[in-house]
């Protein structure tokens, strides 16, 4: 790959590093859902990812990709969770040393998974801007890895792994739906999609809409203030995947908070998965915007804490 943008052709490379680590994760169907959609709607569950998320696979293909170094100085990022357990497990199975900057309000249950998975967890604030100032303070003198959350071209091209499975598994799909927060899942969607003449659309919190404005306007907007349950979408776009979804022009619905809970608990009751808010994003936004054909909606991640969901 080269230090630009990625491609369909890099996401194909990133499958076949990351394949003998990662789950073909399921695809579901509920009847009930589609009465509600107005089209037949199905569901990419990388809530069974191994790490409870599709953030696995980038952590993956990033690690994978400059393997010897990952191993040799050790990899470092910043996460709210997900990202950091996905890189916690990643660097367990490649023997490489993983230190994840993590808010301090971070949710207990994924604290306690970055742990489990051996990574060192370094905390810091709630905001973008503490989660980089105190990752600079680990990284000063030291030669580790940086591994992105989202803004990175190997992250996307992992991502959109997803994505390509989906497409795989349901021929049929006239359009894949998306939560967007960092933007690293949509923009693998869009390269995995590319050329098939199927859509990507997202969803995303209204209390976190950085990318609905942003791809309004054509600037790049800075991250809300992290108020939205949907823990997972608080970050800003990065520049990479604004770049991909700009000139994909991708259309985004803003979903209310209490949509987002009424899809979370509908997938609960219908297809009996646990899927945290942020997963529920893309199911909120095609409910809203409404459908026809058939949509695959990519359920994110399972991470949440069972008492209080």
């Amino acid at each position: 790959m080269s230090a630009g943008r990625p491609g369909r052709a890099d996401v194909t490379a990133a499958a076949d590093r990351i394949g003998p680590y990662i789950h073909r994760t399921a695809v579901l169907h509920s009847r009930s859902i589609d009465a509600l959609a107005g089209c037949r709607v199905v569901f990419k569950c990388e809530n069974f990812q191994r790490s409870g998320s599709f953030k696995m696979r980038g952590a993956l293909a990033v690690l994978s990709a400059d393997l010897t170094r990952a191993q040799e100085c050790g990899a470092v990022t910043h996460s709210s969770g997900n990202h950091g357990a996905a890189l916690a497990l990643a660097g367990r199975l490649l023997g490489v040393t993983v230190t994840v900057v993590m808010p301090a309000t971070a949710s207990a249950f994924k604290r306690r998974a970055v742990e489990r998975y051996g990574a060192r967890i370094v905390d810091c604030g709630p905001t973008l801007e503490e989660r980089e100032t105190a990752l600079a303070a680990v990284q000063a003198g030291a030669e580790m890895l940086f591994v992105p959350p989202y803004d990175h071209p190997h992250i996307v091209a992992g991502q959109g792994t997803a994505t390509q499975e989906l497409l795989e598994q349901a021929p049929d799909i006239d359009t894949v739906w998306v939560p967007v927060g960092g933007g690293g899942l949509a923009s693998g969607a869009v390269l995995a999609a590319g050329g098939s003449g199927v859509r990507v659309r997202a969803g995303e919190p209204e209390l976190a809409d950085d990318a609905w404005r942003g791809l309004a306007c054509g600037v790049r907007q800075p991250a809300p203030p992290p108020r939205t349950a949907a823990d997972g979408l608080r970050t800003a776009l990065g520049e990479l995947n604004f770049e991909i979804l700009h000139d994909y022009a991708l259309a985004v619905t803003r979903v209310s908070e209490q949509a987002i809970l009424d899809a979370q608990r509908l997938m609960w009751n219908c297809l009996k998965i646990v899927a945290e808010p942020s997963s529920a994003v893309a199911l909120a936004a095609l409910l809203e915007a409404g459908g026809d054909g058939c949509a695959g909606v990519i359920v994110s991640g399972g991470n949440v804490d069972l008492p209080t969901l």
